[in-house]
């Protein structure tokens, strides 16, 4: 396999699909569901509803169908091969580049991109990184011929990585090992507040000339756009939240958040949501809990904040393991449907794509997948169908192809035996 499977041709005719479990991922399930779906939209679904006799039925009862699955704030579709500098469109020179646009560098033939949709990770966030504002992240479908096809919504945010209070001692200068304060900090958060401060005045002002940095951060004060603030520390979130909302952004989002449950109060009170990064990971410092990388999205979650989880610090490859670290915090207590909604109607709400997807509703996006069994377990996540905007999407990859392949070398082996 030379490019990705050639993207699906639009829904021609009615499918629906009858006798499975429906999991909303709103928290509701639907047993023995019935779900209709044309032109790509969903036109009915329920448990009670007459079985269509227009188009085509697909019996799936003992199986189970959820939502897309949704990959938030990761450089899918910019970068193919790490090794291999043309293949890297994930970061641009620069610290404040806010109109750097990820969407027109997105590789809808992307190989890595093309191995989410087996196991359900149908959309994402294509998000530039680098830099202290990396620049204008856009949401995606993973069956295009291009971009434009790809797109879902448009530069939906701006994504700026807050400086450490503390930073890891750079040993071969002669530092400490291990954290040690970052001096630069006040100045770094100040070069920040300026560059929001110039964007500010740049907006009330009537220049003839235009400056694309400055007139690119107009969304985060119109509320048109979201500002997606990558920070972990206590310290840090409440610093960049304050500076934040004293600037009059509208929306602001937490990416990462490691230590989000020691600040719940002051993200319930501005109504922040949070992108958890993603639970199988180790404990950052030697005094945290051992389990709180697993823990932490029930934490945030039994505090009432709006949570989803994301995988920024992972390879983009691993980002098919959504579903997985979904299914993980459920052995911390969450039950299946609300880790259900940590990848599907919450991280929905939190792009501002709930309108359409994220949820199997009548009107929205016949965006969705059917499994033979539980979709957040690695052991039964096996998908039969998968369908985006009410297309049927192939299921193949190159690592199917490579799977088949040498398995029929075994097979052919043994048989000669």
């Amino acid at each position: 396999m030379n490019a990705q499977q050639t993207p699906a041709p639009p829904q021609t005719e009615q499918i629906a699909i009858i006798g499975a479990t429906a999991h909303i991922g709103n928290g509701e399930v639907i047993e023995n569901c019935t779900i209709v779906f044309k032109d790509g939209k969903i036109t009915a679904i329920g448990a009670d509803l007459m079985v269509p006799t227009i188009g085509t039925m697909i019996n799936a009862e003992g199986k189970h169908v959820y939502p897309g699955f949704i990959a938030p704030s990761k450089s899918l579709g910019l970068v193919e091969v790490d090794a291999v500098r043309a293949s890297d469109d994930q970061d641009e020179i620069g610290e404040m580049i806010p109109h750097v646009r990820s969407l027109i560098a997105y590789n809808a033939e992307s190989k890595v991109v093309e191995s989410m949709r087996p196991n359900g990770v149908l959309i994402g966030q294509v998000t530039p990184v680098g830099g202290t504002i990396s620049g204008t992240s856009s949401i995606v479908q993973f069956d295009a011929w291009n971009w434009e096809d790809a797109a879902v919504k448009t530069d939906d945010g701006i994504h700026m990585n807050w400086p450490d209070f503390f930073r890891r001692g750079r040993w071969w200068a002669g530092e400490e090992r291990g954290f040690i304060p970052n001096k630069e900090y006040g100045k770094e958060m100040a070069d920040i507040e300026m560059f929001f401060q110039n964007s500010i005045a740049y907006g009330k002002a009537s220049e003839d000339e235009k400056n694309l940095p400055f007139a690119a951060m107009q969304g985060l004060f119109d509320g048109s756009q979201r500002l997606y603030i990558h920070a972990d520390g206590e310290k840090e979130m409440t610093d960049a939240i304050t500076m934040a909302k004293e600037m009059g952004v509208k929306n602001v989002v937490i990416v990462g958040g490691y230590r989000a449950n020691k600040i719940v109060d002051l993200l319930k009170e501005h109504n922040i949501p949070v992108l958890v990064e993603r639970t199988h990971a180790l404990p950052s410092f030697e005094d945290d809990d051992y389990d709180i990388t697993y823990k932490l999205p029930k934490l945030l979650v039994d505090a009432g904040l709006l949570v989803g989880l994301q995988n920024e610090e992972a390879a983009n490859f691993q980002v098919r393991n959504l579903a997985f670290y979904a299914g993980q915090t459920v052995a911390q207590g969450l039950d299946k449907e609300t880790a259900l909604q940590l990848i599907t109607g919450n991280t929905a709400k939190i792009l501002g794509i709930d309108d359409m997807y994220g949820t199997l509703e009548e009107g929205k996006s016949a965006t969705l997948f059917i499994s033979e069994g539980d979709a957040l377990d690695m052991r039964t996540n096996q998908l039969s169908k998968a369908y985006i905007d009410g297309r049927d999407v192939s299921l193949e990859t190159h690592q199917t192809e490579l799977w088949k392949r040498y398995m029929g070398k075994y097979e052919r082996e043994k048989e000669g035996q």
